[in-house]
């Protein structure tokens, strides 16, 4: 058991973290900059642990091991090349547990003192209620179609070629689910979390030296996730490693493509804007599972 969750963990960061940076350069190109190279994020993590950290206390300490041990608890479940440490990928827990993430970075940087800090993850909560509801009504969907709650057997349902993806069954669903994970990894339109020349960063603000270490690997385990989830959902997983990342690739350059050209919507905006689109396309998708068509 033990070593498959390290395993799991390392392979999640260390794709959470090559996405980081393909991500950064895949940017780049498209606003015409050479960019920093693909491997700078596994640099600024290492650079970050080398540092010197300041901490505010326990709970702070606590909230950071929290959150970045919530999600590789969730990486745990979610299939890699139809496979799981645990044998099943409930949607359920996994569900479940993603939010642990944001829960955990909550209490963490409540302990900072910095104004920006609490106000940024405020946003991150009430996001999450934009993109979460679209998310469940999309997975419910599938749900009442393939008859169970297991990510492994959805996945096995899709198999036999593209033909058979739910991309093509849920096509609805899956433009709702694309509008959602653009606000569940933070960008933009959807950045108001961060939002660096408004509230400096947000919950990052007051983190140093390990401490912004674990949260680089925090986000990196989140794209990890989020991107196996859909590539899981949507694209049939895949039967060998470079297929899956390479899906995962794709869902994720899609995703840094519409951040490169859109700009920040505020946060009352971007929720009406999650529910308006991303919401009413998941209630169409479910209503047309419901109504047998």
């Amino acid at each position: 058991m033990l070593p498959q969750l390290l395993g799991v963990s390392f392979l999640a960061m260390a794709i959470g973290l090559l996405l980081m940076g393909l991500g950064r350069q895949f940017t780049a190109r498209l606003q015409r900059r050479v960019g920093p190279p693909f491997y700078q994020a596994y640099i600024d993590v290492l650079k970050c642990f080398s540092k010197g950290s300041i901490t505010h206390g326990f709970v702070m300490d606590l909230g950071s091991i929290m959150s970045l041990a919530g999600l590789l608890a969730t990486a745990y479940y979610v299939p890699f090349v139809q496979w799981t440490a645990t044998g099943s990928g409930s949607l359920v827990i996994i569900l479940y547990m993603m939010t642990i993430g944001y829960l955990g970075m909550a209490m963490g940087v409540s302990a900072s003192g910095n104004p920006q800090a609490p106000l940024g993850i405020s946003r991150a909560l009430a996001l999450m209620f934009g993109y979460k509801i679209p998310l469940v009504m999309v997975i419910l969907a599938m749900i009442l179609v393939t008859g169970t709650s297991d990510l492994l057997n959805i996945v096995n349902a899709q198999q036999g070629g593209p033909s058979h993806w739910f991309l093509l069954k849920f096509p609805i669903g899956f433009l709702a689910v694309e509008i959602a994970f653009q606000g569940m990894i933070g960008e933009r339109p959807y950045d108001m979390m961060i939002a660096p020349a408004e509230i400096a960063s947000g919950p990052m603000v007051e983190l140093s030296g390990k401490y912004l270490g674990l949260a680089f690997l925090l986000h990196s385990v989140q794209l990890y996730v989020e991107t196996a989830l859909i590539v899981n959902l949507f694209l049939g997983g895949a039967a060998n490693p470079a297929t899956f990342f390479g899906k995962q690739v794709v869902v994720y350059l899609t995703s840094m493509a519409v951040n490169a050209v859109m700009a920040r919507y505020r946060i009352e905006q971007g929720i009406a804007h999650l529910w308006k689109w991303a919401g009413s396309l998941a209630f169409i998708q479910l209503l047309t599972i419901k109504g047998g068509f």
